[in-house]
């Protein structure tokens, strides 16, 4: 197994390659519980704070015991320094409910693992994309909080599910879509396109996964002279845009080349903006 980093919330290093869970942990029955995965460089965890309040506000979300940031932070510090500054690392903070008996301890850890090709090939060479109906309407988070939409949350299933059905349908990628027609987001990434100088990304009330690089790149976009708005976009406002990437806090900007089989054309803003993703996630803390 290549090499890993596992830390406890407690700040206790263990063996990546030894059990860590119970048979009964509610993450492993019941997917019960949230996680956040950043980008591990130079030494440094980037954004992390943006990704810490992600974690608490899906915590939250799910009712879970509220945790100290300060021990996350303490944890993540212990990981990466023990991952070192060889290389980038994928950082996962994982919290669940812990074991089934009510009134057990929560489960929480930090794991740091080296990157997969699949990161290297999307930053590089971008990615294909299929839409997938994601089987609801633009406005249910409103009428149904129960659904955890905008959490971040273990149940990963459907997101796995709709990668797998696009690698067997010739496509990198998915990009969900509502029942309504309106784009949601991507498994695990956010939809941003470029319109001239404006980046566009769906809006929040549409119950999509608030974006950590996607708004720390809208933080920075002005000085790099883009504006960032929120807006409602369809399929063809993705066909039709200058440029098209699914953001994420590992794989960074991955343009999309073709959409549903149609070709994306490469904008001539591309480099600016993989370079606006990269120094936004950077600096973000």
């Amino acid at each position: 197994m290549a090499e890993q980093v596992l830390v406890t919330l407690d700040c206790e290093l263990l063996d990546a390659d030894e059990p860590l869970l119970h048979a009964d942990d509610m993450a492993a029955l019941r997917g019960d519980g949230v996680f956040e995965t950043l980008l591990v460089r130079r030494g440094k965890a980037l954004n992390l704070e943006a990704h810490l309040a992600r974690l608490a506000h899906s915590a939250e979300l799910l009712d879970l015991p509220e945790t100290a940031p300060s021990d996350w932070r303490d944890a993540v510090a212990m990981a990466v320094q023990r991952w070192g500054d060889r290389r980038e690392g994928a950082l996962r903070l994982v919290y669940s409910r812990g074991r089934e008996n009510a009134g057990s301890a929560i489960t929480a850890y930090v794991l740091v693992s080296p990157l997969n090709q699949r990161v290297h090939q999307a930053r590089s060479s971008g990615v294909t994309v299929i839409t997938l109906e994601r089987g609801y309407a633009s406005d249910l988070k409103e009428f149904a909080p129960w659904l955890l939409l905008g959490a971040k949350t273990l149940s990963y299933a459907v997101n796995m599910a709709a990668i797998r059905y696009a690698l067997r349908n010739g496509a990198d990628d998915a990009v969900f879509v509502s029942s309504d027609g309106y784009v949601l987001e991507g498994p695990r990434s956010t939809v941003m396109i470029l319109r001239g100088r404006e980046l566009l990304t769906p809006p929040l009330d549409y119950g999509v996964l608030p974006g950590t690089t996607q708004q720390a790149v809208f933080a920075m976009a002005e000085e790099y002279g883009f504006t960032a708005t929120y807006a409602p976009l369809t399929v063809v406002d993705l066909i039709n845009a200058d440029g098209a990437w699914l953001v994420s806090s590992v794989a960074l900007g991955a343009r999309i080349t073709s959409l549903n089989g149609i070709r994306m054309p490469e904008p001539a803003a591309a480099v600016e903006v993989a370079r606006l993703v990269d120094r936004a996630v950077e600096k973000a803390d």
